[in-house]
């Protein structure tokens, strides 16, 4: 396995401005990440802070043996009673079979920052990842994008809730999740693994209660002895030390949706493109009802309202219900960063270029129920290169950073024209120089009678253009045609690097790697040393 670095410029401006102008932003965070000096000062910070260090210690002990997690999580959840240790911490909804591959990418990225701060200061350091378990929106991660026939098909779940329940409040339909793990290994190519994974998929399954369930057991699978801490925020535990601070946040609502909503008007003006909307009548708060979860909106009286009218709660109602029976509120996302904050020593948070583009936004959040933003970390990003792609690579004379970047779509039109000779598309270029050159003087004739005459020859030279321009494509599609096995490799290249004009992350699950190289493949990666600083990395596999 070989680990390389490549720069990769994102598309986010903000996100582009963290990485590699922070200077730009520095306002609207409390840490640079790229000063060594930070980790002092924020353990100095979360000294001065209190948690429920024991009481959490026995939630999540109790959490993760529910999910059969191994020996090696437990002990590392023991080391959270130590008043020195700290958390880095990522979060994701819990996609099936982890969704795509940026949820294994951000739990990698958890594990490393961890271990190489722990080497580092010589104090405990967890890895944590936080299931947004609260999450109702299932479309989101009932499906996952599979290659088949040379494209890549979304292949969804046959289940679908019928409330607006979260995510770890639905249970799965045994019969329909079956369906569609054959669905899924069906489209996979048969590889040395896949017999062995489809049956710990099938059995993990059959063992799950949950979606969360079964996303916190494959992900121990997939990472048995690296101490990872999985929570699940929705769990009713968890909910009951979170009471005092959905107290805080209701009693500084107006401050968190006031500053939150400034902040966002700030970065618009200065030009950056912002992924989260928030007004200030957002109380950024949900209400759990019979099976719905609802948007709590705050009144000019000081009563909170669902988005759509749903119900009306006092203050005073929604205090008591902090108090009484917090298992009925969850965050959104400018509250979950804070409830995180409230209940572990956040040594660091690792976002993706999303996330980090909303935490921008934060800061007044944090400073509105008197916490402090730690030091944002973007996850690790990798794209993967299986043997065989990497072998089309070098035939083809094709740079694998170039296609991640580009996709290989020039470099596939091209080889296509070194197939002719000449080229088709020079040919082309030559026979338009030419026909312009015998149209001019019709044209320049044409102007002495009048400007109609002459806006008709301008449009017959454009539809003589147009019918070369046809001809080429058509002669470029039979060149195709003829090669089509080497154009295949192209098309398979630009798929497996370059999904739908994207990261391979984005689009691609972790079935076709896992059956290709088993269920050890992300801990091996983990096994190497890999710099933050970096954009981007291949991973040779």
């Amino acid at each position: 396995m070989r680990i390389n670095p490549i720069q990769l410029q994102s598309k986010q401006a903000l996100f582009n401005d963290y990485k590699n102008d922070f200077s730009n932003i520095a306002d609207k965070f409390e840490y640079d990440p790229k000063d060594t000096s930070i980790w002092e000062r924020r353990m100095e910070h979360l000294r001065t802070r209190s948690y429920q260090r024991d009481a959490l210690t026995d939630v999540l002990i109790d959490m993760n043996k529910r999910w059969n997690a191994p020996e090696s999580t437990i002990s590392t959840i023991e080391k959270l009673r130590d008043e020195e240790s700290s958390v880095v911490i990522a979060g994701q909804q819990a996609g099936l079979l982890t969704g795509p591959l940026y949820t294994v990418n951000k739990i990698i990225s958890v594990l490393q920052l961890a271990k190489q701060r722990q080497k580092e200061s010589g104090r405990p350091v967890l890895p944590v990842f936080w299931i947004a378990g609260e999450d109702h929106d299932f479309d989101e991660i009932n499906h996952l994008m599979m290659k088949s026939e040379g494209k890549m098909k979304k292949i969804s779940i046959g289940q679908t809730p019928e409330s607006k329940a979260s995510v770890s409040e639905v249970e799965i339909n045994k019969s329909s999740a079956e369906q569609w793990v054959k669905d899924i290994f069906g489209a996979a190519k048969e590889a040395e693994y896949t017999s062995e994974f489809y049956e710990q998929v099938q059995m993990l399954l059959e063992e799950s209660e949950t979606y969360s369930d079964f996303f916190a057991k494959l992900v121990y699978r997939l990472f048995p002895d690296e101490g990872l801490i999985i929570v699940d925020a929705h769990d009713p535990q968890i909910r009951k030390l979170e009471s005092p601070y959905f107290s805080a946040m209701i009693e500084n609502n107006e401050s968190i949706a006031g500053g939150v909503f400034a902040a966002l008007q700030v970065n618009r003006k200065q030009g950056y493109e912002m992924n989260l909307d928030s007004d200030l009548d957002d109380a950024h708060i949900f209400y759990h009802d019979n099976g719905d979860r609802i948007l709590l909106m705050k009144q000019e009286n000081g009563s909170y309202r669902g988005k759509n009218n749903e119900l009306t709660l006092s203050e005073q109602e929604l205090k008591e219900t902090a108090e009484l029976s917090p298992e009925r509120l969850s965050n959104n996302v400018v509250t979950r960063p804070l409830m995180q904050e409230f209940l572990f020593p956040v040594l660091a948070f690792i976002g993706g270029p999303g996330e980090i583009n909303y935490w921008s936004a934060l800061k007044p959040a944090f400073r509105a129920v008197d916490l402090e933003m730690p030091p944002v970390f973007p996850r690790l990003s990798f794209t993967f290169i299986d043997r065989k792609s990497e072998q089309h690579l070098e035939r083809l004379q094709i740079d694998a950073s170039e296609a991640i970047r580009h996709g290989v779509g020039e470099e596939k039109m091209n080889w296509l024209a070194s197939r002719s000779a000449p080229p088709i598309h020079r040919l082309s270029e030559q026979v338009k120089e030419e026909i312009d050159r015998i149209h001019r003087p019709l044209r320049e004739k044409s102007s002495e009678f009048g400007p109609d005459l002459e806006q008709m020859a301008e449009k017959n030279l454009d539809y003589i253009f147009k019918q070369i321009d046809f001809l080429e494509k058509r002669m470029n599609q039979s060149l195709e045609q003829q090669y089509e096995h080497e154009v295949a490799h192209f098309n398979d290249l630009d798929l497996l690097l370059h999904p739908f004009g994207g990261l391979q992350e984005r689009v691609w699950g972790i079935v076709p790697w896992v059956t290709l190289y088993g269920t050890d493949l992300f801990c091996r990666i983990n096994e190497h040393t890999i710099p933050f600083h970096e954009d981007h990395f291949i991973v040779y596999v």
